[in-house]
């Protein structure tokens, strides 16, 4: 079964066009939407900020749109290209705008900054996507949870906001779709609290999490199934899990966010009909963008 990553980086973890390529091809993926990460020095933090070569060089920012652009540029059916400029900035739906009509940028993301996520400029910029079928991911940490045990530069590296965040934006954007995305939205799984001060809470699920609550109630609500947060979530409990996949078989969207496959075994484990298992690898990635205007 062929794969859709839907979550990666340009030069990310020493892996420069090449070595993705290669990598792509190792593992069986078909296509990866291949995302920005736009966010101003001061707000990453500069202990982990290695993954990323440009930011290292350059001091643009850690994936920049010029990056991504040069991998579809070479292998054009291999990425679906993503962008999303500071929904701070005064020129950020102008620009967002021209991504899409210049370069056919398909997902917005990813949006990795130290704001709320339901700020009414960034509303603006998840409506104008919206209305071009667009689909956000939107990566969340909780600042108890990544504290630095430092004074400097920042005590803790916390991004959008929290659960009730997300909320907001889902209600308030219903023609959007959106893809909740790290430790900030994966610790939800459980209804206990362990994520308020835990990035990664193991153990068993307690039944009525937020992310259950929030799927059974906005259709706009997407799970990027990427990176260690992500899989660490889904094997907690993986009775819980499979039920949880089964009652939306369409809104689990297979991710790396780095070069590994360790996700896929435990999946497979699952015992799902391969229908689900055919929109969790590509499907429901495909239906994301198939709306997108061009």
């Amino acid at each position: 079964m062929f794969k859709i990553d839907a979550h990666n980086h340009p030069d990310y973890h020493g892996y420069n066009f090449e070595r993705h390529i290669a990598d792509m091809d190792e593992k069986g993926i078909a296509k990866t939407w291949l995302l920005t990460w736009e966010c101003p020095a001061g707000e990453y933090d500069p202990n982990t900020i290695w993954a990323f070569a440009t930011a290292m060089g350059d001091r643009d920012y850690p994936a920049p749109l010029r990056l991504c652009w040069s991998y579809k540029e070479r292998a054009p059916e291999r990425f679906i290209l993503g962008y999303c400029p500071d929904p701070r900035r005064p020129d950020a739906v102008q620009k967002m705008k021209a991504a899409v009509r210049t370069y056919g940028v398909q997902v917005c993301g990813e949006l990795k900054l130290r704001m709320m996520y339901d700020n009414p400029d960034a509303l603006d910029l998840y409506r104008y996507c919206g209305e071009e079928g667009i689909p956000v991911t939107m990566h969340f940490d909780n600042a108890g949870a990544q504290t630095t045990g430092a004074e400097f530069p920042r005590r803790h590296w916390w991004y959008g906001g929290d659960i009730d965040t997300l909320e907001r934006v889902l209600r308030l954007c219903p023609q959007t779709n959106f893809l909740g995305h790290a430790p900030g939205f994966w610790c939800h799984i459980s209804a206990d609290r362990l994520g308020e001060s835990q990035a990664y809470p193991k153990g068993p699920v307690v039944p009525g999490g937020r992310i259950e609550e929030l799927l059974d109630k906005y259709p706009n609500l997407y799970c990027d199934c990427s990176a260690g947060s992500c899989r660490i979530a889904l094997t907690r409990d993986p009775a819980y899990t499979k039920k949880l996949i089964l009652a939306h078989p369409d809104r689990f969207v297979y991710a790396r966010d780095y070069f590994d496959n360790e996700l896929s075994p435990f999946i497979d484990s699952l015992g799902l009909p391969e229908e689900i298992l055919e929109a969790f690898y590509h499907g429901s990635a495909e239906r994301l963008v198939a709306t997108v205007k061009q």
